[in-house]
């Protein structure tokens, strides 16, 4: 691949910098109920219906996922769907006794990795420069990146699923070193949490819990 020259990245500044003043013009904010949708009244969901998760909806669920800003953007998050009876099995071995009916109930369950060599793919990711050298042999500095923005890809998700008009239920309540075991023994991945995705049935649904009012969690500086 031949280098731009400043010629073609003014060009492609401009071009996307188009791109988001039109956007905006076209839509300044969500509305309401959109917003409700995604966030203020969505819902963690521990049970669901037999309607499946088509592999399409998946192909654009991380489609929407991988637009989300990660630091240089290194992507490191890794996404795997559990769907056949086979890997639900070998899930249900990490998982706590509460949750193995939640997990087996849902269509889709997606273990939310990340991979510990993300920033060897950086060239191709972040071609700007070649920022190889912030991570070369630096483990801590390596694990606080990819478990920071594979968390924050894991944020995305859901709300693009939301968005999508999925249902989902985060759960952490399994051991990490089993699914590493099951699912990335030999790899660079590991795995941060789990997001059963599907369409839920609301009839196990409770009343939603409190949160901090502003002034209890907010201030300025």
């Amino acid at each position: 691949m031949t280098s731009m020259t400043d010629a073609d990245l003014d060009t492609l500044r401009a071009n996307a910098q188009a791109v988001v003043r039109d956007l905006r013009d076209r839509k300044p904010r969500l509305d309401d109920d959109s917003i409700d949708l995604i966030l203020r009244d969505a819902r963690s969901h521990y049970a669901w219906t037999d309607r499946p998760v088509s592999r399409d909806v998946l192909d654009t669920l991380y489609e929407i996922t991988a637009a989300g800003p990660t630091s240089m953007n290194s992507c490191p998050a890794r996404f795997v769907f559990v769907t056949s009876d086979e890997g639900k099995a070998r899930l249900a071995k990490a998982l706590k006794p509460k949750n193995v009916a939640k997990m087996e109930g849902a269509p889709v369950t997606t273990i939310l990795a990340y991979d510990q060599e993300f920033w060897t793919h950086l060239p191709f990711l972040f071609p700007h420069e070649d920022r190889r050298h912030l991570f070369e042999g630096k483990e801590a500095h390596i694990e606080t990146t990819a478990f920071r923005n594979g968390t924050l890809q894991g944020a995305y998700f859901m709300i693009a699923a939301r968005a999508l008009g999925l249902d989902v239920g985060a759960m952490s309540g399994f051991s990490n070193d089993i699914v590493d075991e099951e699912f990335f023994s030999g790899t660079t991945l590991k795995s941060n949490f789990l997001i059963n995705l599907g369409y839920a049935d609301e009839s196990a649904l409770f009343q939603k819990l409190p949160r901090f009012a502003f002034d209890e969690v907010c201030s300025f500086a």
